[in-house]
């Protein structure tokens, strides 16, 4: 994952309260994405690229603090990342939103100061901020718009020990956690806008499960037997918010901070298979991934009462027939169809996609499917610049489509059957210096929230352009 944050700021009096968050945070803790991290690694001076310190005189760091702190084993990065998104036509209503996130990460290696081997610490804190829900207020859609999309607030995200043993080849990771850190995420998908924790889990977990912006208590194992292998298996607190009121779960947990241990757990596992991903290979690289999974708690039927009924059905008890457990499948591709000459994996032009399925009578969405292709590198001149297309299609139920038919015939009034919403994303990544890119983008997006356009009430296709810009120090 290049970044998972993003953020933005829109005015100039709300950059001074940036300038102050970002102030506090150097003297406490450093946020950014660990998985960037994890993968490239900071360099002795404590940057890890791509970077705008790297175009900075003395690498932006004049009195040597960062590499002194880099020296102690402590890292950190700062990233902003800015959205400016207007709705053109369709959805709920035009307009624009000006949102952004300001994520700051540290990592702290034992090591280097203790002699503590394969033990390190980790947290990430982020500010968002926004003139409006875009997909929730404008668009009225299920699917991620802008990954960033977030509340108003400052939220404490991700804060864990991780103990790497077995000659480095395994790692066990306890904390607050969010799965989509390291689970049902493809590296290829970081240029889009779109690319987030998939709809199918999103809509079908408490909570939205433990994936940005909420994040829970939580344990992974995770053990790699060869370069090529990778297998994972996690065990999280069931519910990061708790159970409603209020019915929006970013309030139940505004600041991060409820650490709630005692929910029915989550538990997911994935397989990881790659191969061509070396530094030095030369043949096109490939990922396939693999994975599961289950949720112990109660989860209501769409369709049945616990009288027997239809939930549809005003004589009935009108509350759903409760399932003890839920699950899901999923897969995970990636494809390089091009690699040129001394390339990395993720260069030239690449294949990804997502693929996932979930028991229909419990869950509001049963099937999910995304991918899309990138091009790197591929502009003469331009090395670093990067530009595709994605898309995503998430279906409906057939239990809550069913419960839409039954309603409609049960009280006689118009209403839709839910069916399915899809989006399609086109980008262009352009570095202006490294570690500050500029993505212009077009996004269309077909039924929101399941709905198509049948009556002036119902959300219509929907039409989206935008500009986001992003900063990494």
């Amino acid at each position: 994952m290049i970044l998972s944050s993003r953020l933005r700021v829109s005015k100039i009096g709300r950059s001074g309260k940036l300038v102050g968050l970002g102030c506090l945070g150097l003297l406490t803790l450093h946020w950014a994405s660990p998985t960037l991290a994890a993968e490239e690694g900071p360099d002795k001076n404590g940057i890890t690229s791509p970077s705008i310190a790297t175009s900075l005189p003395y690498n932006g760091d004049p009195f040597g603090t960062r590499a002194w702190l880099a020296g102690l084993g402590l890292t950190y990065n700062f990233i902003y990342t800015h959205d400016i998104l207007a709705n053109l036509q369709g959805g709920l209503r035009q307009g624009a939103v000006d949102q952004g996130k300001l994520e700051y990460n540290m990592t702290f290696d034992f090591e280097k100061l203790t002699g503590w081997h394969g033990l390190s610490f980790y947290t990430n804190i982020f500010f968002t901020h926004n003139t409006g829900r875009f997909r929730r207020d404008f668009v009225g859609g299920v699917n991620t718009i802008a990954a960033i999309e977030a509340n108003s607030t400052i939220r404490l995200s991700e804060l864990w020990l991780d103990q790497r043993f077995w000659n480095d080849k395994a790692s066990l990771r306890v904390g607050q956690l969010a799965a989509d850190v390291e689970f049902f995420f493809s590296a290829l998908s970081s240029p889009f806008l779109q690319t987030d924790w998939p709809t199918i889990t999103a809509l079908n977990l408490p909570s939205g499960g433990p994936a940005y912006p909420l994040s829970t208590p939580g344990v992974r194992l995770k053990v790699d037997p060869t370069p090529d292998v990778s297998m994972l298996l996690a065990v999280f607190n069931g519910d990061p918010a708790g159970p409603r009121p209020p019915e929006d779960e970013q309030v139940r947990n505004r600041y991060g901070l409820n650490f709630r241990l005692r929910d029915p757990p989550f538990i997911i596992t994935e397989t990881q298979l790659r191969a061509n991903h070396g530094k030095d290979d030369a043949g096109l690289a490939r990922a396939l991934k693999l994975g599961a999974w289950t949720h112990v708690g109660q989860f209501a039927d769409q369709r049945f009462a616990n009288d027997g009924t239809l939930l549809a059905d005003p004589s009935g008890s009108g509350q759903p027939l409760m399932h003890r457990g839920n699950f899901g499948v999923y897969a995970v591709f990636e494809q390089q169809l091009y690699r040129p000459k001394g390339g990395a994996a993720d260069s030239g032009i690449s294949l990804f996609g997502r693929i996932s399925a979930s028991p229909s009578d419990r869950n509001p969405i049963d099937f999910y499917v995304d991918g899309g292709i990138v091009f790197s590198g591929m502009v003469p001149g331009r090395p670093d610049d990067k530009f595709g297309a994605s898309a995503i299609f998430t279906r409906y139920s057939n239990a809550a489509r069913a419960f839409d038919r039954e309603q409609i015939a049960s009280t006689g009034l118009p209403g839709v059957v839910r069916d399915f919403e899809a989006n399609l994303e086109i980008n262009y990544m352009y570095q202006i210096i490294p570690g500050w890119t500029l993505q212009p983008v077009l996004t269309y997006v077909w039924h929101p929230s399941g709905k198509a356009a049948c009556s002036p009430e119902t959300s219509r296709n929907a039409t989206v352009i935008g500009l986001r810009s992003m900063w990494q120090y």
